[in-house]
């Protein structure tokens, strides 16, 4: 009986309503967000709104489920059990709209693992990999890391194409650039942000296709990114690569993770879905290779558990995150509109151009910690076409964004009065 199983909670505990506003106070638990601000060269009084995760406890039934697992007290080799898998499939399919196969499955510590793996799986040194900056940094730094020389086709930006509340641009895909520059480079091996960090972006099934099929015709395999597809707000869907067709999922990685979605990236643990047997097989190798094994314990319960019975509480969060956004659009719009939110279609990560203030990077860095007392990602980490952008993570307490706001005002304010 899954009752008698220490992994498994004996029943689903949510469904009550979740205070996703409930202050936590993360100082002291060696948190990367919050604790290690003197060895990044933050003050302690800098509000960390930059790493992406979340301020908030994870569902009440993978509390249960971790709980029952740590009193059983012993924690040799693991390796999860068909029930794990299923979840991760229902999940998938529940949320998603598509159904993996149980055999794609690839067990990894984290997405970024998997993303270097791929890379050293299906190119060798010196090959050309592919990847639309701005975009989340590590994608640089595996293959860079790895000894693959970085080609980018940059993402199109409109600056034009804002509106009152959202009064930042939009980003899309040129699939002609796109194209000019598979055929002038001949990458290996695209990654692809799907949906996009930082911009926020949910491809449409049409806009994955055109690149998929420009991938198909130069032979080149792609790698998608998909961590944060459970955020698609409301109007928008997340459209998995693999989904689009057998001829895509062939040529792909699919690499998910509950990390994002319930706040667990420190467990350690992700789902890659890897359809074509050879491809499998080669990347499977690549991991081998790394010396690991078995995954987080704690990682699959963990995620079994999510799977299984979260629905309700990311329904709740989900709501609590488009709270978050009207605050802070609403406030930007009204109080700094030098401060121009792009639209945000995924993810709870927000971009903001704020190249109206004519500043450049030391100066943008300059304004948002000196004068804003505030920790965020600058956007030039995510490529030079992030210059005069920020990244601002609203997962969090509604109070926390709140100052967020306040202090982001005071600064703008104060940069007008210098403007004379």
């Amino acid at each position: 009986m899954a009752s008698e199983n220490p992994d498994r909670p004996a029943a689903a505990t949510d469904g009550a309503r979740i205070n996703f506003d409930e202050p936590i106070d993360r100082r002291g638990t060696e948190c990367l967000k919050y604790d290690a601000y003197a060895k990044r060269g933050h003050a302690a009084d800098d509000l960390p709104m930059w790493v992406a995760d979340m301020d908030e406890r994870i569902p009440a039934s993978a509390i249960e489920a971790l709980q029952r697992r740590v009193a059983h007290g012993v924690f040799g080799y693991s390796d999860p059990d068909e029930s794990y898998y299923e979840a991760v499939l229902a999940w998938v399919e529940r949320h998603q709209g598509w159904r993996p196969e149980r055999s794609w499955l690839v067990k990894t510590p984290g997405v970024v693992f998997a993303l270097a793996q791929a890379v050293r799986a299906f190119t060798e040194p010196g090959d050309a990999v592919l990847i639309q900056r701005p975009v989340y940094y590590p994608f640089t730094n595996v293959i860079r890391d790895n000894g693959r020389e970085v080609v980018c086709a940059p993402l199109a930006y409109d600056p034009g194409a804002g509106d009152e509340r959202f009064r930042g641009g939009r980003y899309a895909v040129d699939l002609q650039a796109f194209e000019r520059v598979v055929e002038q480079t001949s990458p290996r091996l695209f990654i692809l942000c799907n949906p996009h960090n930082p911009v926020g972006r949910a491809w449409t099934p049409e806009e994955l296709r055109g690149m998929g099929e420009v991938c198909l015709r130069h032979g080149v395999i792609v790698v998608s990114d998909e961590i944060h597809a459970d955020f698609a707000r409301p109007g928008f869907a997340h459209t998995s690569f693999a989904s689009l067709g057998d001829e895509f999922a062939r040529a792909c990685v699919v690499c998910t993770s509950a990390s994002k979605t319930f706040n667990i990236a420190g467990l350690q643990i992700s789902n890659i879905f890897v359809p074509d047997p050879a491809l499998r097989a080669r990347f499977e190798r690549a991991c081998a290779q790394t010396g690991y094994d078995e995954v987080n314990a704690l990682g699959f319960v963990a995620t079994r558990a999510c799977y299984e019975h979260g629905d309700d509480w990311l329904a709740q969060l989900k709501e609590h995150l488009e709270r978050n956004l009207a605050l802070f659009a609403d406030t930007l719009a009204r109080e700094a509109p030098e401060l121009r939110l792009v639209r945000p279609e995924s993810t709870y990560l927000l971009w903001v151009d704020c190249s109206a203030l004519g500043l450049d990077d030391e100066g943008l860095r300059a304004f948002v910690e000196r004068d804003a007392r505030l920790w965020l990602d600058m956007g030039t980490m995510f490529g030079p076409e992030g210059a005069g952008f920020i990244r601002v993570n609203i997962a969090c307490p509604r109070q926390t964004v709140e100052e967020t706001c306040r202090r982001l005002v005071a600064a703008t304010r104060a940069w007008r009065e210098r403007q004379g």
